[in-house]
């Protein structure tokens, strides 16, 4: 009879997943580290704060630390001591470069071995591969796990998570997503839940697009567009972007549209993950037709200075064109 017989490194990394499912499972409070606190990283923190856990958080705008630590939270002038201090560390951050960076930023400075981290960002699914190798040369657990739903969905912890990695590493974060999110998804190994996001992305500023040049068209018709609206969420054209954050200007209250496109999704995050799907798309060969034309769009915008405005800013440009 053959024995299959673990290597020294094989049984470390076991033992180690073994403890960090078992503290996952446990009740009561944890240290969780948070990098990363813009507009959705301050609502799930927060909302990790309200779950009774113990945050440790760091951010380049120190009034972005500040307004954690009046909710409880501890500050850290630096990412690595701040890893050292948790237990898990979720990082949200805004592109490739910066989540990157900041985990040779964390492993340089050495790291407990024991340590689990979370990528929440929305970045290349190579990219999530590489940084998953780094963290594992070091001894410790990387997973991939992007968020969807949008500054709503953070503020209200019913964001949706697309987790890549094993089996044991899911059913380890799982918990500790529940705090921030409703619907916890494993999309198999690593860099598959960034996968998923940046198509989901692709699909969200297609159907913002779309939208926006149907509420246009309608209006110019004659229609009011509250009107059109609940006609359109009532029928087959239903969208989160229809339902949560139509574009048009006093259609929703709570919208970024109501508020000169201040807040929700930045021009420039959408702008990002559209070129994301742009290169995966052309490594894997696939044709994105309407991707690429979405991508364009919002690479016209960023170029008339909209980058900071909500993604939906397209239809204040759409409105405007008079071709």
């Amino acid at each position: 009879m053959a024995f299959r017989v673990m290597s020294i490194n094989s049984l470390k990394q076991a033992t180690l997943l073994g403890e960090l499912l078992a503290r996952s499972f446990s009740t009561g409070p944890k240290n969780i580290g948070f990098v990363g606190l813009g507009n959705m990283g301050h609502a799930m923190a927060s909302n990790l704060i309200s779950k009774g856990h113990k945050l440790h958080v760091f951010d380049i705008s120190a009034d972005a630390k500040d307004a954690l630590k009046a909710k409880g939270a501890t500050t850290y002038d630096n990412v690595s001591e701040l890893s050292k201090a948790s237990d898990f560390v979720v990082t949200m951050l805004p592109n490739n470069d910066i989540v990157a960076n900041t985990y040779d930023s964390i492993l340089a400075g050495g790291i407990n071995t024991s340590t689990f981290f979370i990528d929440s960002s929305t970045i290349d699914p190579n990219v999530a591969k590489a940084v998953q190798q780094k963290v594992k040369a070091a001894g410790a657990t990387f997973v991939d796990a992007p968020v969807s739903g949008g500054v709503p969905g953070a503020k209200n912890a019913t964001l949706t998570f697309m987790v890549g990695g094993t089996a044991d590493e899911y059913e380890t974060v799982k918990g500790i997503l529940e705090g921030m999110g409703k619907k916890i998804t494993h999309c198999g190994g690593y860099g598959m839940g960034q996968a998923a996001k940046v198509c989901n992305n692709m699909m969200l500023g297609i159907s913002m697009c779309g939208l926006a040049e149907c509420m246009n068209l309608a209006i110019r018709l004659g229609l009011d567009p509250k009107v059109f609206a609940d006609i359109i969420n009532a029928s087959t054209g239903r969208s989160w972007a229809s339902e949560i954050n139509n574009p048009v200007p006093g259609v929703i209250p709570t919208a970024p549209a109501a508020n000169s496109y201040a807040g929700g999704f930045a021009t420039g995050l959408i702008t990002k993950d559209l070129g994301i799907a742009s290169a995966v798309a052309t490594t894997t060969n696939t044709p994105i037709p309407l991707g690429a034309l979405t991508h364009q769009i919002y690479r016209t915008l960023m170029a008339k200075g909209l980058a900071n405005k909500d993604f939906s800013v397209v239809y204040d440009f759409i409105k405007n064109d008079k071709a």
